[in-house]
């Protein structure tokens, strides 16, 4: 049987006419007792009526998504599963492609942002005093980008980057190179200069590049140039690309060169030979993505103006990283 409002209220431990609000007029609803509510509707699979929300004018019922690349294969388990999150919660997702260009994505965020309650955005092109503007006229939430006083999902690569160091250093890799395709994530970049060094083993920085296929393809040829016997790439798209040249030029993966990716896709998992790869959770960032977009709903009647000045308050997830080892990486050449 549906669950009802008056079970979702009775599990809350509050009225009937508080969950009410909750749903159809989220800004006269407390932070931490809208938060009990969804939790409560999550956990009890309560879903209230889109539809009739909006007639209450009490918002449009959707959710934003605006993603840079959606033929890249990591963002379809990403909206599959802020799909599911959202239709838990009584939402629907409304997903767009800026095609990472500022341009793109400022044109999507005007067609957008006046279909939806709160937008999610990630990897933005945007500098910080547009996305500025953009929170302060909705709810918003940043996803690999940080920009003070915006709430924002993190995806910490550090733990993952590090054991990947590790894993090339103990098969005898002394000579790296890193295929960068980032041109503003948060902790990319920092992670990896920083594992190379405490592991002593030396690398050479290709890019930044765009982070595709092709990129992969075109930068394999300069990895025996810089007489590298292990690459790590952007992403897996362009570790691909890399595993794609190399057969074509007669390389061996991973008797001559290992290659690892970042993202686990499902595409890591069936190339050949099958990619070593930084394995980020879909499911996992896309839920608190969508969790914490629903908390600054419940919370944009304040204005920014009354955001603490300490950027640590701002409300934010950190969301980790592993590594998978798989057939791309091995001993090497000598070891």
């Amino acid at each position: 049987m549906a669950i009802t409002i008056r079970e979702v209220a009775s599990a809350a431990g509050v009225s009937v006419s508080t969950v009410s609000r909750a749903f159809t007029a989220p800004d006269q609803v407390q932070p931490k007792t809208r938060q009990r509510i969804l939790e409560a509707a999550a956990k009890l699979g309560y879903a209230p009526n889109p539809a009739a929300r909006s007639l209450r004018g009490g918002g449009t019922g959707t959710l934003g998504l605006i993603i840079p690349d959606i033929a890249n294969p990591f963002f379809p388990p990403i909206v599959k599963a802020m799909q599911a999150r959202a239709r838990r919660l009584g939402y629907t997702v409304l997903v767009a492609d800026s095609d990472e260009r500022e341009a793109d994505e400022l044109e999507t965020i005007a067609a957008v942002s006046k279909r939806v309650d709160g937008l999610v955005l990630w990897a933005s092109t945007l500098t910080e005093d547009r996305l500025g503007e953009l929170a302060d006229q909705m709810p918003l939430v940043v996803v690999n980008r940080h920009v003070p006083g915006i709430p924002e999902v993190r995806i910490s690569l550090s733990a993952g980057i590090a054991q990947a160091v590790e894993h090339l250093r103990a098969y005898g890799h002394r000579r790296c190179v890193f295929i960068n395709a980032s041109r503003d994530e948060l902790s990319r970049g920092k992670s990896i200069h920083e594992s190379f060094e405490a592991q002593d083993v030396s690398f050479v920085e290709l890019g930044p590049y765009e982070p595709r296929f092709e990129t992969g393809v075109l930068a394999a040829t300069l990895v025996a140039a810089h007489g590298a016997t292990a690459v790590l790439a952007h992403n897996d798209l362009v570790a691909l690309g890399v595993l794609h040249q190399m057969a074509s030029l007669g390389v061996s993966v991973p008797g001559d060169v290992s290659v690892i990716g970042i993202d686990d896709t499902l595409l890591a998992s069936v190339s050949t030979p099958s990619l070593t790869t930084i394995r980020i959770d879909p499911e996992e960032v896309a839920t608190r993505a969508a969790d914490l977009l629903l908390e600054t709903i419940a919370g944009h009647g304040a204005a920014r103006a009354d955001v603490p000045a300490d950027p640590r308050a701002t409300p934010f997830v950190e969301i980790g990283s592993r590594l998978v080892p798989r057939a791309s990486t091995g001993p090497a050449p000598g070891r």
